[in-house]
Order: C-alpha cells, then structure tokens, then sequence
C-alpha cells in the first residue's frame, strides 16, 4: 500500500484541502514554495509512463482539480509538475501533480 492510498484511508494524517471521489488534494509536509500542494488520484497510478488510454479522463480531473484548487488558495500563477522515475525525484510509486506557488517560480526548475 502506498503512503497516499494510506492517506487516503485516513490511517496517515494530513492536511487535505480538497477531496472529491476521484481525488484528492494535501498539503507538502516538506514545501518547496509557500503553497505547495499535491493532488493525488485515488485509483493507484504508479507514474505517468504508466498511464493508458483508459486513465485518459482521470489524468483531466487531476488537472482540473490543480487549477480548482490554485485558485482556492488565490494564486494567479502556479507550476505543475509531474515527477516520473528516479531520476525526476520520483520518491512514491504513485502517480500525483505537485501545485506550486506563492512566489515567483525561476526557469529551468532544475
């Protein structure tokens, strides 16, 4: 069991600011910007080289949800980003958006 579906389940506390069936949204325990926020599928995808056509819709909801939420904590500039693998920093095998913002966001990010 992943430490997100461990959230999920409630057995993990943590600071949830949105939730709805398909996913949903928490706080970074170790933020990289002020708002630092990721949103989490339900359904256990390990990495987005993982996905199949079938995650299509699912993968749209995440993305929706981020900007449903940037815009609940009053963002009007935000990063999303997409760690795939070890080598991005992939540190759980499950699939989940991290939403950045809250300060002006440098280029390249790494």
């Amino acid at each position: 069991m992943t430490l997100f579906e461990r959230i999920a389940a409630r057995e993990i506390p943590s600071d949830i600011v949105f939730e709805d069936d398909l996913c949903f949204a928490l706080r970074d325990i170790t933020p990289k910007a002020p708002v630092h926020i990721l949103v989490v599928p339900k359904r256990v995808i390990a990495r987005v080289a993982e996905a199949g056509p079938d995650d299509a819709g699912l993968l749209g909801h995440l993305l929706l949800t981020a900007a449903r939420v940037a815009k609940a904590e009053g963002l009007t500039g935000f990063r999303l980003v997409v760690n795939n693998g070890a080598d991005a920093g992939e540190t759980i095998p499950h699939l989940h958006i991290h939403l950045l913002g809250g300060r002006p966001l440098g280029w390249p990010p790494g």
